[in-house]
């Protein structure tokens, strides 16, 4: 079954247009696109720009062919796909899937190659599936909100941000890629993986560190120590944030009230969603569903 997907895109006229301009980074060079595809199969051709796809939404089954390989997963929260430009994909969901897609264009790449002075012709991204990248993770997440905000931080912001991605991904996942000395006292991916999926199928309920250091099959002073090395974060602050995000798709949804809200995101209560949204955020719950009506 081939099915015609659903696609949210902030375009020029939703939110103004793309702050770029004068000479340096093009509208086209760059563009956030988030995306959400229904269960199914779709196939992509080859595209003239290169993507970043970043999940966005709750775990998902999903398997996708391309470049002459195969992968098939449960795709978790802030997992990256590298699609090389050209590639033609072929992607079957079987749920729901929501994509932050970052586009690429080969000019921005040359560019951030020259800049690192490395000879552009000798640069071909390559290709990767569901992998955990954390410098690129946040900028993702911070492209988003600005995008989501309708790009009040201007040119120079995205720019920058464009170009930190198109460095990245030069420097760790290219023909060109500088081996970088590998960190200890991470979490393995796998086990990384199995933990971030636990974490996202659980936001509702009551989550314990034991809980968690028993899904990584680690002691839970290990486990604090690797996932905090490995996601940047302590465990506690994690599962707040993306409680924090998740309350945030039930207030876009519109269906239950903000009490409700709280409890289905895992807070004990609406003061305690509204304090941590404030924090995280800056905006009550309240307010932030009045932006989402207007």
């Amino acid at each position: 079954m081939k099915q015609q997907a659903a696609v949210h895109e902030f375009r020029a006229s939703r939110v103004g247009r793309l702050p770029f301009g004068d000479g340096r980074l093009g509208e086209d060079d760059f563009r956030v696109i988030l995306r959400s595809d229904a269960a199914g199969v779709m196939e992509v051709p080859g595209l003239p720009n290169a993507f970043v796809a970043i999940h966005a939404g709750p775990s998902v089954h999903v398997a996708c062919r391309r470049g002459g390989q195969r992968h098939a997963g449960r795709a978790v929260y802030g997992d990256i796909d590298i699609i090389p430009a050209g590639t033609p994909c072929v992607w079957e969901m079987k749920g729901k899937d929501t994509a932050l897609l970052l586009r690429i264009s080969p000019g921005l790449i040359r560019a951030a190659a020259e800049h690192m002075e490395i000879d552009p012709r000798s640069v071909e991204l390559r290709n990767r599936f569901q992998m955990r990248d954390s410098a690129i993770e946040n900028i993702g997440w911070a492209l988003k909100a600005e995008m989501e905000a309708g790009y009040p931080s201007g040119r120079l912001y995205l720019e920058s941000m464009a170009m930190s991605v198109a460095a990245r991904l030069v420097r760790c996942y290219s023909s060109a890629a500088v081996q970088l000395p590998r960190k200890t006292g991470r979490m393995a991916g796998i086990q990384l993986r199995r933990v971030l999926g636990y974490i996202e199928d659980n936001l509702g309920r009551d989550i314990s560190l034991a809980d968690v250091a028993a899904v990584a099959e680690l002691s839970v002073s290990h486990c604090k120590a690797v996932f905090s090395e490995s996601m940047g974060l302590p465990v506690h602050q994690y599962v707040i944030r993306r409680r924090v995000e998740y309350a945030k798709k039930l207030l876009q949804l519109g269906k239950m009230p903000i009490s409700q809200i709280a409890l289905e995101a895992g807070f004990a209560h609406q003061s305690h969603l509204a304090r941590h949204m404030r924090r995280l955020l800056g905006v009550s719950p309240r307010n932030a569903q009045r932006e989402i009506e207007r």
